[in-house]
């Protein structure tokens, strides 16, 4: 199942891909949130585990009702599975366990450096082209982060190790996306998904059940919110979404749009936690926003995408 354009919109000539834009940044920005209060109340790779098993269960078992879904060739789910593996199990496995010692909006602006690697890896390996104008509005980007970053990271507020595995969690995310262009999986992208969560899961078991202790998970009413909007809106919708605006707008264009989860992620961070937002932060806002108009200015569908 691939994301639609619902078909009363399409007759109205109304396009859907800003609202599909904006749906994304929202959901992925706020999942960093969620994922701040879950690891605060239970291990991460427990956390992830559950999250992703549930969703690829609860993704192929709507597959399975609705039937006639299920068009994967044998190496589109071995695609599917082995991207699942670099944007599930790795990029959100390190990105949690740093979420251990660092704010959420640390956290969504270290991932938010990959339009830069992306482009990069997307010029050399996919062909895609480098204009002066995508170069400046990453350099812009790049500068916004690196503004924000440095100011937090002097202000002493985060931890180094926490950095680290949120570094990793962007080498991750560069790669499960390159990997999607390049591997190209056919078929329905929502059993597609239903695959990456079952494969990210079944990679973080045995290491949840190694390195974390069950008893160390805190009942709580927030947690199963958390939880629930890991599941439903983070690991489901988002990543629906994710894997749509890269088939329609390409690897640099649609990376691009993570430049703008530090300042939403600092936003939720500051709305949700009290986690605080200095006048630094705010000031790398602008060519964080200039940035993403240079590189994704010509990239928007002129149809319903």
């Amino acid at each position: 199942m691939s994301i639609a354009v619902p078909v009363p919109a399409a007759k109205l000539g109304i396009n859907p891909f800003p609202f599909y834009v904006a749906a994304f940044c929202l959901i992925w920005s706020a999942s960093f949130v969620a994922g701040k209060i879950g690891v605060t109340d239970c291990p991460p790779l427990i956390l992830l585990t559950v999250r992703f098993l549930a969703a690829g269960v609860l993704i192929l078992g709507i597959a399975a009702l609705r039937g006639g879904e299920w068009n994967l060739s044998r190496r589109d789910v071995m695609a599917f599975a082995l991207i699942g593996v670099a944007n599930n199990a790795l990029y959100l496995g390190l990105g949690y366990i740093g979420l251990r010692t660092i704010s959420a909006g640390l956290n969504a602006l270290i991932v938010s450096a990959n339009p830069v690697f992306t482009t990069m890896l997307a010029a050399a390996l996919l062909g895609e082209q480098i204009t002066w104008r995508k170069v400046a509005g990453l350099l812009l980007g790049v500068a916004g982060v690196a503004l924000i970053v440095a100011h937090r990271i002097s202000a002493g507020s985060d931890g180094a190790i926490g950095i680290a595995f949120s570094v990793g969690a962007l080498i991750s995310i560069v790669a499960g996306t390159i990997l999607f262009k390049v591997l190209a999986p056919k078929g329905s992208l929502w059993v597609g998904n239903g695959v990456q969560n079952i494969s990210g899961g079944l990679a973080l078991l045995p290491f949840a059940v190694l390195f974390s202790n069950v008893g160390d998970i805190v009942p709580s009413a927030r947690l199963l919110w958390a939880l629930a909007y890991l599941i439903m809106l983070g690991s489901i919708v988002a990543y629906m979404l994710w894997f749509h605006l890269l088939t329609v707008v390409g690897a640099t264009a649609a990376s691009a749009y993570h430049f703008l989860m530090p300042p939403l992620g600092m936003l939720f961070g500051w709305m949700l936690l009290g986690e605080h937002v200095a006048a630094w932060d705010l000031l790398g806002i602008v060519p964080v926003a200039l940035g993403i108009y240079l590189v994704t200015r010509s990239v928007v569908p002129s149809v319903p995408a």
